[in-house]
């Protein structure tokens, strides 16, 4: 960390009280002192993320400079802030933060000995150290005793940012300095940003080392044969990559090197709309004490979270960490994958619910990133909308999304790795007229997958989309298998397939020029 950002003098000089890598037993106290949060009955502590309770993307700048003008990707995804602004908003935060008490976290992002970047979490509320110390790897004694930061983040999320007479949109600022490790989120207090903060870094410094970061979810089989579940926020990544049967390596940020796969995170931050011990046992005994849920209403007689209640937001959230998951594994690594599964929420409603993928068509779609994004995840969104998001998670790629595709790629050459399209979205009609994929289905789906059981069943081309569906799936109706069989008017279908054909084909064009004539020909027919 450089000594010029002023965060070591800030910590060294701090007027109010600094608590540095406290143990989740005082954060709890203290947040609960502080007015912060409360207790549910099941020990989780609960809190508010105020008026924000999703990410801002619009809001996301990286600071321009002679370094980051050739290697960022510039646009709707990294706005170009100037060093000056930056540091203008910079010293504001450090002069707000020097009259609070302050909580500091530190160590690592990456279980990977050999990739990890050790880093540092600085911010005004208890539960936002709490929120860090489940969500990243934890150091030994030994480990913190030498830690030194590559990367800070400084976490200020009552200090508003000041909007255009502060040189940026609104209020809210999330900031990355790339050159000098500092990253700044203000006037926002959703934990999520310092989340995708840090997996925004991993995916600028890795890449450049040719390790893949990915959005995506592992897990490994009693045979230790692993698995990469990729999909933006409700598509399923936490939910189907927690299996009884399988070891979590991680459920939603992953590394492959040359020596396989590694899990970024030390934590888990799942979605828990409607979460029941019936449908997501694992996750749902895994919210007790040292975890923190964000917006979850609690019921007033039981003091019990309520998941139903979406009265605050629908994008309600429970991080805690992964060694909370019976059956993860510690550290959080294994080999290279055997199966690679995209997931997709689509809301047109057209896709089957898997189809098995060409590798030229593996990489069209994992350029495209098709899903839906859903209510609540991001600030003004209400409902599910077709989205395009490259390598399925554009909004995290600090550089072009043909250096992530052009690793993957790779990766699945060189390991042979199978990959399927599985939709978990609708059926049987659009949003708002067909059905929401049941879970059940999709489990059933990724078990087949899984267990091998699809690799000799035979495959029908998509007559639009050409992926090849299998012709049957054990646990799946063979009428869903067919998406247009589901549908009460086939010709309805039809025009709706063609369209999405069509938003696939108008978005690829972004892409097409650096990709192969093969990629290029794999997508919709």
């Amino acid at each position: 960390m450089a000594k010029s950002s002023g965060v070591d003098e800030l910590l060294s000089q701090c007027s109010g009280r600094v608590y540095a890598n406290l143990r989740s037993s005082p954060l709890v106290e203290l947040a609960i002192q502080r007015g912060e949060g409360t207790f549910a009955d099941n020990g989780a502590l609960v809190v508010r993320t105020g008026a924000k309770t999703g990410r801002s993307p619009l809001d996301k700048y990286v600071v321009r400079t002679a370094t980051t003008e050739a290697d960022v990707w510039w646009g709707a995804v990294n706005n170009p802030v100037a060093p000056e602004v930056f540091d203008g908003l910079l010293a504001k935060a450090l002069a707000h933060l020097n009259s609070n008490d302050l909580f500091v976290f530190e160590g690592f992002a990456g279980a990977s000995p050999t990739h990890r970047v050790p880093i540092r979490v600085v911010s005004e509320k208890a539960w936002h150290s709490l929120f860090a110390r489940t969500l990243f790897l934890r150091p030994t004694a030994d480990e913190l005793a030498g830690h030194k930061a590559a990367f800070t983040v400084i976490q200020a999320g009552s200090l508003a940012a000041g909007g255009a007479a502060a040189g940026v949109r609104s209020d809210t600022f999330v900031g990355l300095d790339l050159d000098r490790g500092i990253a700044l989120v203000l006037g926002t207090e959703y934990a999520g940003e310092v989340k995708k903060t840090i997996f925004s870094v991993m995916n600028y410094l890795l890449p450049r080392k040719g390790v893949l970061t990915m959005h995506c979810s592992a897990n490994v089989g009693r045979k230790n044969d692993a698995a990469l579940f990729f999909g933006l926020s409700g598509t399923g990544k936490t939910t189907l990559s927690a299996d009884p049967n399988r070891d979590l390596i991680g459920d939603d940020e992953t590394g492959w090197s040359d020596d396989g796969v590694f899990n970024i995170e030390g934590g888990c931050y799942a979605k828990c709309i409607n979460l029941s011990r019936q449908n997501e046992p694992q996750i749902f005994d895994a919210i007790r004490f040292g975890s923190v849920l964000e917006n979850v209403v609690m019921d007033p007689a039981t003091r019990l979270p309520d998941f139903s209640d979406q009265s605050i937001t629908e994008n309600t959230r429970a991080s805690y960490p992964v060694f909370f998951m019976p059956g993860c594994r510690m550290p959080g690594v294994g080999p290279h994958p055997k199966n690679v599964v995209f997931l997709t929420a689509d809301a047109f409603g057209v896709l089957p619910p898997v189809a098995r993928l060409t590798p030229e068509q593996a990489m069209y779609h994992y350029i495209s990133g098709y899903t839906a994004k859903v209510a609540g995840t991001e600030t003004g969104v209400t409902e599910p909308k077709a989205t395009f998001s490259p390598c399925f998670g554009g909004p995290f790629l600090p550089m072009h999304p043909m250096r992530y595709a052009e690793l993957l790629g790779r990766r699945l050459a060189g390991h042979e790795a199978a990959c399927w399209l599985v939709n978990t979205g609708w059926s049987g009609g659009p949003y708002g007229v067909g059905k929401r994929m049941r879970i059940e289905i999709s489990r059933a789906v990724v078990s087949a997958i899984l267990s091998g059981a699809l690799d000799s069943v035979p495959l029908a081309p998509d007559p639009i989309f050409g992926v090849g569906v299998p012709v049957s799936c054990p646990g799946v109706p063979a009428e869903v298998l067919q998406p247009r069989a589901t549908w009460a008017d086939p010709g309805a279908y039809d025009a709706r397939a063609r369209e999405l054909a069509q938003l696939f084909k108008k978005n690829f064009e972004l892409y097409a020029a650096s990709c192969s004539p093969e990629v290029r020909a794999a997508g919709p027919l």
